[in-house]
């Protein structure tokens, strides 16, 4: 009774001819066949199967006279069309916008075959066929194309749906709110709803109509590079080192026997099988080749299905960028320091009497030794305090005859002492353990030669020392970015210079002072990026060059060359940054890695987010066929002529059983 009332019909002029069911009735009513009398001679026993016979009849007229009248019922309101009226009215709907979400994490199945993606393109098409060819259609996708600026008609939607790809750009939700602009118009929401990347903040109000259309799909294991980096992420040429590769598995299942490769300028360098517990980290490495020079492309990649846009992680290995060594002593002759960093292809080397610097070059320098100065004045100290104020690394080699006060007042070490007469120590092997030492020594040998030195400075205990004596005593310290050693390199004093460690330690002092750190790759979302530029001259900009060309914003600062990179404008991938003919860097970047983390808000806890309140409505549906059902009903109603039509065909079945088989 309920949905009598309820129901409203497409053609109710049809329903005057419900006065057809008086006929079945006035048939009923009237039975015009005459009886015929029959005589017994005896109807003693004829009484009681009369009247048996008449109950029954009666039973079979009545149920026959039902099934017609439900038959003549039913028919005519097949023809009559009725429906329950749509929850919202399509007249009202004049301008629609529909944001699909065609994130890479969209790529995952949603069924054999069909991605999150295809199933949203679906549900717009049925979107856009449902409405009327009056009503204008916004379509909005991550990429914020100029498209997506005006409201378009039916056909020019269909016509840009079939152009939609996958695309590397996260967009949150106050993202697109902000895109779509002022309320009042009906949002159709299509998305995966990410819990790593759906943000919400913004609470709606009253005036927003938004209309959520969850796609889900079921919950898989994804494999994915969370970080990668160097044992020794200042590269030096020759040194020895090793990559070393996070992987994350985010989903409920264990990985057996993940084959991971390591391609280096596109020949296959090493491979690796891991294992990953669901929801956990593991992690793996590969040992560098010490022959590679220059600019090197790396991948690291491996198969993971179903989802695989994340299967693989592009970085580079640069060792073209010098670092700059500034050596300041007493004359201009040529010295330790000068013979251990004048390997031009590593070091950019200038030295510098004390008494004729040119202080500028500190800005830039990585490194600045102070070596066997007797007397450091103060413009001296003051230009080096400002040098160290600013991150720089100083490594203090004293004279002969060190003038004490002029060295606590650039050391700041208030227990520094001078030795005045010392003997010719041996130091200790070094502490493998220090990180200092990590990845210096091919062998950690226990009867490895030391050299000699005698001690002309003394600060005192430090058990975090890089070398010492026998005795315990420091020889090598650091102290932040400033190291000290405890005696000249004077061959009188010391054979440190002489000594097969002293290179590999020199080394490591300076890629360890280096200031600007060269990452291994970027992330799609970065905006600014430092590249090297010491000759760089004109006025013609700097170039990205590899999937696309680019010719970013440009700031130089010194010998740095800062790039804004345009925000969503580069793809995953290398690029060579370049000026004429000259090649400044090579960048990588990468997806964000927030995108493989599949977890998903379901369609009531994005409601509760964005407040709950009645502007903000949910689509059940999981596939385009049910999408496509639960659409019509909402915005056309739900249409009862077929169950009609059944009902109908149902009842006049029973007719026909009812006269045929019950006597």
């Amino acid at each position: 009774m309920i949905i009598f009332v309820l129901m409203s019909f497409n053609y109710p002029q049809f329903l005057w001819a419900l006065a057809a069911l008086a006929i079945p009735l006035i048939i009923h009513l009237f039975n015009f066949r005459k009886t015929t009398r029959i005589f017994f001679s005896n109807t003693r026993f004829l009484q009681q199967v009369k009247q048996e016979t008449t109950q029954k009849r009666k039973l079979k007229q009545y149920l026959v006279l039902a099934s017609r009248l439900l038959f003549l019922l039913f028919l005519v309101l097949a023809f009559a069309q009725p429906f329950l009226p749509a929850r919202e009215q399509l007249t009202t709907q004049r301008n629609l916008v529909v944001y699909l979400d065609n994130s890479f994490s969209m790529s995952a199945p949603v069924q054999e075959k069909v991605r999150a993606l295809d199933a949203g393109v679906g549900f717009v098409q049925d979107i856009v066929e449902l409405f009327p060819t009056e009503t204008r259609f916004k379509l909005l996708t991550n990429d914020f194309a100029p498209f997506s600026n005006s409201f378009k008609s039916k056909s020019e939607i269909l016509d840009q749906l079939s152009q939609i790809r996958l695309s590397p750009i996260s967009r949150t939700f106050d993202e697109v709110i902000k895109r779509i602009g002022e309320p009042g118009n009906t949002v159709f929401w299509i998305s995966d709803f990410q819990k790593s990347t759906f943000g919400v903040e913004t609470i709606l109000d009253s005036a927003w109509q938004v209309r959520l259309v969850p796609i889900e799909y079921p919950q898989v294991s994804n494999v994915f590079v969370d970080s990668i980096y160097l044992d020794n992420p200042f590269i030096i040429g020759g040194e020895k080192n090793s990559i070393r590769v996070r992987l994350r598995n985010d989903g409920p299942k264990a990985l057996q026997g993940l084959v991971t490769k390591l391609t280096i300028n596109n020949v296959q360098a090493a491979t690796s099988s891991v294992t990953i517990e669901p929801n956990s980290l593991v992690e793996t490495s590969f040992d560098l080749s010490n022959e590679l020079k220059g600019y090197n492309k790396v991948v690291f990649s491996f198969s993971d299905f179903p989802v695989s846009f994340d299967n693989e992680f592009y970085f580079t290995l640069n060792y073209s960028g010098r670092l700059k060594i500034v050596e300041i002593k007493p004359d201009l002759r040529t010295t330790h320091i000068e013979n251990v960093y004048g390997n031009k292809e590593l070091f950019d080397f200038r030295g510098y009497a004390v008494g004729n610097i040119d202080y500028s070059v500190l800005n830039d320098a990585d490194l600045v030794v102070l070596n066997g100065i007797d007397r450091i004045d103060n413009s001296l100290n003051a230009a080096l305090q400002l040098y160290r104020n600013n991150n720089g690394s100083l490594l203090v080699i004293p004279g002969l005859l060190p003038d004490l006060s002029s060295y606590k007042n650039v050391l700041t070490l208030p227990a520094l002492t001078k030795i005045e007469k010392s003997d010719l120590l041996e130091l200790d092997r070094p502490d493998f353990q220090n990180p200092f030492f990590e990845n210096v020594f091919e062998e950690k040998s226990a009867v490895l030669a030391m050299p000699r030195a005698q001690k002309i400075l003394d600060w005192g205990l430090d058990r975090d020392a890089i070398l010492r004596f026998k005795n315990g005593q420091p020889y090598l310290s650091r102290f932040e970015n400033t190291f000290v050693l405890a005696s000249s390199l004077n061959r009188e004093v010391s054979d440190l210079a002489t000594h097969a460690i002293f290179v590999p330690v020199m080394y490591r002092i300076a890629a360890t002072g280096k200031k600007a750190e060269r990452k291994p790759y970027y992330y799609l979302s970065t905006s600014l990026v430092t590249v090297p530029a010491d000759s760089l001259a004109g006025e013609e900009p700097a170039r990205m060059k590899g999937i696309q060309e680019l010719v970013p914003s440009q700031r130089k600062f010194g010998d740095r060359l800062l790039l804004e990179i345009p925000r969503y404008s580069v793809n995953q991938g290398f690029y060579y940054v370049t000026h004429q003919r000259d090649t400044l860097d090579l960048l990588a970047f990468n997806l964000e890695k927030k995108e493989s983390m599949l977890d998903q808000f379901t369609g009531e806890e994005v409601k509760t987010a964005l407040g709950g309140g009645n502007q903000v409505s949910i689509f059940k549906s999981t596939s385009t066929e049910t999408f496509s059902n639960e659409i019509k009903e909402r915005y056309l109603g739900t249409p009862l002529w077929k169950y009609a039509v059944v009902l109908a065909l149902l009842f006049l079945l029973a007719e026909v059983l009812l006269i045929r088989y019950l006597k």
